[in-house]
């Protein structure tokens, strides 16, 4: 199997190095891509605004200075000869669950690698210690991928608890939960007395029920979400229908196509 490895937290990161370390004891082929410096929260962001500078590190990771979402389009370009079966993006530091997905750079990276054609899985660590358990996994999951025949434009979204391997309880197949709206932004003073603002950690958990994301990695469980990046809402659109033809009236236009599929 050829892999195109990717993540949000940089080049240099642990969780990434040894997602590669133990890969590459069982897999044919790994390219690494991946941002040149911290970019969690970057969420499905592309550098448009200017030129971007790969560089390849001793290890031979290339190194990019752009967003996860850059490193995966570019990555499965032909640049570096990728021609990828499965995209993986990871092991990120500290969990992807619940709204998380929405500003994720790790999901992100996923969702890229689908749209180009590639499958692919996101994979975060509920912490920052037990990289290996995550790695582990994510070996032992690989070995029979093939036979997974996803939807078109679906992802998997991984979160494993921060445990040795032994100590993890088992999978879930779960649902993203909810989180709380984060805090005001925090002010804070820059040496010259400006005033700045950081974006404050996000917020605490909302729904975590049965069958979430972070009701099974809570328990010990490894959280498996399938995610889809067709955003439609088609349980709405008989609704909504029903809505324009109240309003086309006013609008002095004519609504068309007024039943939902």
């Amino acid at each position: 199997m050829k892999l195109l490895l990717s993540n949000d937290d940089g080049v240099r990161a642990e969780g990434l190095r040894v997602l590669a370390q133990r890969l590459s004891q069982d897999m044919a082929k790994i390219t690494v891509v991946a941002p040149d410096r911290d970019r969690s929260g970057a969420s499905n962001s592309l550098t448009l605004t200017r030129p971007l500078c790969p560089e390849t590190l001793d290890n031979g990771f290339h190194s990019i200075d752009g967003t996860p979402t850059d490193c995966v389009y570019m990555g499965l370009s032909g640049l570096f000869q990728s021609d990828a079966d499965l995209v993986v993006a990871g092991i990120n530091h500290g969990a992807n669950m619940g709204d998380d997905v929405l500003y994720s750079g790790t999901v992100a990276a996923a969702t890229e690698g689908r749209f180009l054609g590639v499958p692919s899985i996101a994979v975060s660590l509920a912490g920052k210690t037990h990289f290996a358990t995550a790695a582990e996994f994510v070996a032992r999951l690989l070995t029979d991928y093939r036979s997974l025949d996803l939807p078109a434009g679906s992802i998997l979204n991984i979160n494993v608890p921060d445990l040795p391997y032994n100590a993890i309880k088992g999978i879930r197949l779960t649902r993203l939960g909810q989180r709380h709206p984060a805090g005001d932004p925090v002010p804070v003073l820059d040496p010259r007395g400006k005033q700045r603002y950081w974006i404050p950690a996000a917020g605490g958990t909302r729904d975590a029920g049965e069958g979430t994301d972070f009701d099974a990695v809570a328990a010990g469980y490894i959280s498996i979400t399938p995610l889809h990046v067709d955003l439609t809402q088609n349980g709405t659109k008989q609704t909504l229908a029903n809505w324009l033809v109240s309003v086309s009236s006013a609008t002095e236009l004519v609504a068309e196509k007024l039943t939902a599929d």
